[in-house]
């Protein structure tokens, strides 16, 4: 079995490494210097890591391979090696609504969510994604590599605390991208009103993995908790509370651009001290390029959300190369993201949003950097124009910032613009919690309607017994008095007779 397995492995790699040499990157605008140097490493060394998407798929070597390929391509994309404490939303990671505590009877670590804090619609879902990124990355390299169990603590939860998005965004990382990581799926006093949603959840996951879906109580917890890793709030003996805790960093790290001040992190390069946004602006230097507007307006197109730069060489006499990064790379497709310029030349490069982000959380969240140096002649090659960039210690830099250009579409506000499955789902989605929501609303008039008519009831069941205990008491009273006149007419009567006797002898 072992050497099947060692065997299997090896197949993976030469698989992967085949293809890689053949064919190159996916999408070369985002993977120029190919896929993620670490990831490569793993693949190189780490045997353990790639038997975990063989057993994924029960060593179904295709499957297994896709999923490696898919995995690779999405990490690059997202910067996954590259996501830290000091370039995700912070304060995300310390109000407590998601953290890892504790460990199931297995000994897997567990990964709480505490649904009571969440509340849809209100954090920017993609930095929620990037925390949540940040956390399997860090409890992988906490466990190395071992499985752990989703908590999901929906004590006190309601429909506003219910994010279908969100709970399908943690399905589809264990289903597409942590391959053989998820243990069970704990579920902990979940409320009667969300039954309904929690089907169409299952109905998500693969049907190897609902038999890891345990709903549990205070009092069923212990099955797969131990108490003394249980919370009290839980039925448990732990009274731990939450403090978010960095994690603890190697001096490789340090040494990895984790400096002070602002940073905006742009893909592919290192963290950049936010700047005006031209750097030329403040210098005597020539200004070389001209980006237009300053804040880059995204609008539908067709089935696309895009904004447009235009960029122009505003010499004469200067052939120019520019290179343009984002904080998201896997928000958004460049086209193109590089190229030269003529003197006086004019170019528009369009931006495209993928599709599955939201263009209502790009505000204040996302950059993009564009770069550009001059060259000495159109026909340089791309490894020389590579070189060039990577010699030249300062460039021009103009820093553009997104909006929302379909904020005003009135015919767009009523419904969602971008989503994994498109607008249908959502609006069959929306109209399912709307009517859920009427549900609630109607049962929590009902209970209010019974609290009533029980405390209704209690008072005239005490107001039945008072008046029959007054009515007894009266009819006590009314035959003792018929009693005590009967008496009192029968001594009469014996009395009365005596003397006509006495008279009589």
């Amino acid at each position: 079995m072992m050497e099947t397995q060692t065997k299997a492995i090896a197949e993976l790699r030469e698989k992967f490494h085949k293809k890689l040499n053949d064919e190159g990157p996916p999408d070369p605008m985002f993977f120029a210097e190919g896929f993620h140097s670490a990831d490569i490493a793993r693949i190189n060394s780490n045997d353990d890591w790639l038997k975990r998407f063989l057993e994924h798929h029960e060593f179904n070597m295709q499957e297994a391979f896709n999923m490696l390929w898919e995995t690779c391509t999405w990490r690059r994309k997202i910067g996954a090696n590259d996501i830290n404490e000091d370039n995700v939303k912070r304060e995300y990671l310390e109000d407590g609504s998601c953290f890892s505590f504790g460990k199931d009877k297995d000994g897997k670590k567990l990964f709480i969510i505490k649904s009571k804090l969440h509340f849809k619609g209100v954090k920017d879902f993609t930095e929620i994604q990037r925390c949540i990124v940040y956390w399997f990355e860090r409890l992988e390299r906490e466990t190395n590599g071992n499985q752990i169990s989703i908590f999901f603590d929906m004590a006190e939860a309601g429909l506003s605390n219910l994010d279908m998005e969100f709970t399908k965004y943690l399905i589809g990382l264990f289903k597409s991208y942590y391959p053989n990581f998820l243990n069970y799926i704990i579920i902990f006093d979940m409320p009667w009103v969300l039954n309904a949603a929690f089907k169409i959840i299952k109905s998500w996951l693969p049907a190897k993995a609902i038999p890891k879906i345990k709903f549990v109580n205070k009092s069923t917890l212990k099955e797969f908790v131990d108490s003394n890793d249980a919370l009290k709030c839980w039925g448990g003996n732990n009274d731990y509370t939450f403090v978010f805790v960095p994690e603890v960093q190697t001096n490789e790290d340090a040494l990895n651009g984790k400096l002070d001040n602002k940073k905006v992190h742009f893909a592919e390069g290192s963290p950049l001290t936010e700047q005006s946004p031209c750097n030329f602006g403040e210098t005597d230097e020539e200004q070389l390029l001209s980006v237009e507007p300053d804040a880059i307006i995204f609008n539908k197109d067709g089935k696309e959300i895009i904004g447009v730069i235009i960029l122009k060489n505003i010499t004469t006499d200067k052939i120019l190369s520019y290179k343009i990064k984002t904080t998201s790379p896997e928000k958004f497709r460049v086209r193109p993201s590089s190229g030269l310029l003529q003197p006086s030349e004019q170019k528009s490069i369009t931006v495209v949003l993928q599709p599955g982000y939201d263009v209502r959380g790009l505000l204040h969240n996302d950059r993009f950097l564009v770069m550009c140096l001059p060259v000495k002649n159109a026909d340089i090659t791309a490894q020389d124009l590579h070189t060039l960039w990577k010699s030249v210690k300062s460039t021009e830099q103009h820093k553009l910032k997104c909006c929302d250009g379909t904020e005003n579409n009135e015919t767009q506000k009523s419904q969602s613009i971008l989503t994994s499955n498109g607008a249908g789902n959502d609006r069959h989605i929306d109209a399912f919690f709307s009517k859920m929501d009427h549900l609630e609303n109607i049962y929590h008039k009902l209970h209010n309607k019974i609290q009533t008519l029980k405390y209704m009831f209690l008072i005239c069941m005490l107001t039945i017994i008072l008046i029959a205990l007054v009515t007894l008491y009266t009819l006590k009273n009314d035959i003792k008095e018929s009693i005590d006149r009967l008496h009192d007419d029968i001594k009469e009567t014996m009395y009365q007779q005596e003397c006509h006797m006495g008279r009589g002898i």
